[in-house]
C-alpha cells in the first residue's frame, strides 16, 4: 500500500468534502508528474474495500497496464475494478457492470461523444474526472459535464517543496511561424509543421543538446514518425545512442527500447506522440521539443516529462519551436475554471506572462532587470531616455533620424524592424536587426552562428 504525500491526501479530502456538499461529477486538477493515478488508486482502494465497484477509463492502450500495476500495488480489489480504453468500454457499455465510481484519466478529453456515452449510461455513479489542464482547444468549458472543480497545488509550489525538479528552459527557435496552419482538431497541421521547420533543424538540435545537456538522458517530441527517425539518426551519427519510437513500433521492440533507456544504454528517445500521457520514465533529465502545439495540455505534458525530482537535479528543456512563447514557462501559475474561454470576455481571459529569450544563450525567463540571469549578457531594450543636456538631446535625435532613414532606404532593415530575433531568416537580417537595436559588436555574428546562418 502506498504512503501518500500530503498534497495527494489534501486532494482526496477535498474530493470527499465536495461529495458531502452534493456534487456528483467533479473535475480534479493536478499538474503532470504529481501522481494522479496514485490518488485515484487510493480512492479505489477505499471504495472496493467497502464492496463498491469502480471503473477507470483511459484513452490510450499504453496506459492500461500501468494503471493495473498501480491499482494492484495499492491493494485495490481487482475483482471490483474495471480498467480499460474508452473505445472498448463504449462498444460494450450495455454489458458493463454498474460502477459506484467512474474515474476518467486525462479528462480534458471528456467532452468527446465516446466519453459522454459512458458517463450518461451510469447517471448514479460518482464521476471523478482527473486532468492537469481543464481546458480545451476549441474553447468549450466543462460546465455541462461537471458541477465542481478541485484545484491542486501549483507547479511553483511543488518545485519549492521538492516534489518536482526546477527547470532551465532554452528556446533556440528554428521555426517559421508564418507557415503554420491549423487543422480541424484545433492543433497545427503536420505538413505545415514540416514546411515551417528550418532545413538544418535536426543537426542544430543535436548541437544544442551537446551544448546544453550533454550526457543527460532525453526525450525528444517530434511531429511524425519520419521526423522521429531522422532525429534519432542524427544523434547516432554523433555517437549518441538514440532510438525512435512511435505507435507503429512493434511492442517487443518498444519494450526493449524502454528497458535499455531505463538502464542508461539508450541516451535519447525520439518519439511521435507515444510518451505523452501517463507513461512513467523517471530518469528523463532533458526534454527536446520539435513539435509546435496549440494545446496547453500537450505542452505541459511535454515540458514536465523531465521534472521528476532527484537530489541536485535541474531539468533542461530545449524548445526549438517556440511553444514557450505561446504558453509561458511551465512553472507559471495558471488560472483554472469550469467556464470555457469562449464565454470569457477577452479582457477577462488569463494572460500569459511575456517570456524573454536571451539573444546570446537562448535561455527563456521572466525578465527582471537588464541582464540574462543565465549567462549575464546585456538585454537591450527600447526605453525612455533621460535627457541630461541639449547636447545629449541632439545626439539622441540624430541617432533616431539615422535609424528612421535607414529603415526607409534599406530594404533589409525595413524588413526586420518589427521582427523578433527568432523571426530573422538570414545573416543579412541579423546584422540589420543588430544595428537597428544598437546591439554590441559581435552579437550578430554569434547569433547568426547559433542559428546556422554561418557555417
Amino acid at each position: 500500500m502506498f504512503k501518500l504525500r500530503d498534497y495527494q491526501l489534501e486532494s482526496i479530502n477535498n474530493i470527499y468534502d465536495s461529495v458531502k456538499k452534493g456534487h456528483h461529477s467533479i473535475i480534479v486538477q493536478s499538474p503532470p508528474r504529481t501522481g494522479k493515478t496514485v490518488i485515484m488508486s487510493e480512492i479505489a482502494r477505499r471504495a472496493t474495500k467497502k464492496g463498491n465497484r469502480v471503473m477507470f477509463v483511459v484513452h490510450r492502450k499504453e496506459i492500461v497496464d500501468q494503471v493495473i500495476k498501480t491499482f494492484k500495488a495499492n491493494e485495490v480489489d481487482m475483482n471490483l475494478a474495471q480498467i480499460g480504453m474508452v473505445q472498448t468500454f463504449t462498444r460494450r457499455v450495455d454489458k458493463l457492470s454498474e460502477p459506484t465510481i467512474i474515474f476518467v484519466d486525462e479528462a480534458h478529453h471528456v467532452l468527446a461523444r465516446s466519453y459522454r456515452r459512458i458517463l450518461e449510461t451510469f447517471p448514479d455513479a460518482l464521476k471523478l474526472l482527473f486532468t492537469a489542464t481543464p481546458v480545451r482547444l476549441n474553447g468549450e468549458g466543462f460546465e455541462d459535464v461537471a458541477d465542481d472543480l478541485i484545484i491542486g497545488k501549483p507547479i511553483s509550489w511543488l518545485i519549492d517543496n521538492q516534489f518536482l525538479a526546477p527547470v532551465d528552459y532554452y528556446a533556440p527557435v528554428a521555426l517559421d511561424t508564418s507557415k503554420l496552419k491549423t487543422k480541424c482538431t484545433g492543433d497545427y497541421d503536420e505538413q505545415s509543421i514540416k514546411d515551417a521547420l528550418k532545413p538544418k533543424i535536426y543537426g542544430r538540435t543535436v548541437d544544442q543538446y551537446l551544448k546544453l545537456a550533454k550526457g543527460k538522458q532525453a526525450i525528444a517530441y517530434t511531429y511524425n514518425v519520419e521526423s522521429a527517425e531522422r532525429l534519432a539518426k542524427q544523434f547516432s551519427q554523433k555517437g549518441i545512442l538514440a532510438k525512435a519510437v512511435s505507435g507503429t513500433t512493434p511492442k517487443t521492440e518498444r519494450d526493449q527500447i524502454i528497458k535499455d533507456y531505463r538502464a542508461g544504454k539508450v541516451r535519447i528517445v525520439t518519439n511521435a506522440e507515444l510518451f505523452t500521457e501517463g507513461l512513467d520514465l523517471p530518469n528523463v533529465d532533458c526534454v527536446i521539443m520539435l513539435r509546435p502545439t496549440k494545446s496547453l495540455s500537450l505542452y505541459l505534458q511535454f515540458a514536465m516529462r523531465s521534472m521528476n525530482p532527484r537530489a541536485g537535479k535541474t531539468a533542461i528543456i530545449i524548445d526549438q519551436v517556440g511553444n514557450v512563447q505561446r504558453f509561458g514557462l511551465p512553472t507559471q501559475d495558471r488560472y483554472w475554471s469550469l467556464e470555457g474561454t469562449k464565454k470569457q470576455k477577452e479582457s477577462n481571459r488569463p494572460k500569459i506572462q511575456p517570456v524573454s529569450t536571451c539573444p546570446s544563450c537562448f535561455a527563456a525567463f521572466y525578465r527582471n532587470g537588464n541582464t540574462c540571469p543565465f549567462c549575464g549578457a546585456d538585454l537591450v531594450e527600447e526605453r525612455e531616455i533621460e535627457v541630461v543636456d541639449k547636447a545629449e538631446l541632439k545626439k539622441v535625435v540624430a541617432r533616431r533620424k539615422e535609424i528612421f532613414k535607414k529603415i526607409i532606404n534599406d530594404k533589409v532593415a525595413n524588413n526586420v524592424v518589427d521582427k523578433k530575433p527568432s523571426d530573422l531568416k538570414n545573416y543579412a537580417e541579423v546584422k540589420a536587426y543588430a544595428e537597428l537595436k544598437g546591439y554590441k559588436p559581435g552579437w550578430a555574428y554569434f547569433y547568426a552562428k547559433q542559428r546556422g546562418f554561418i557555417k
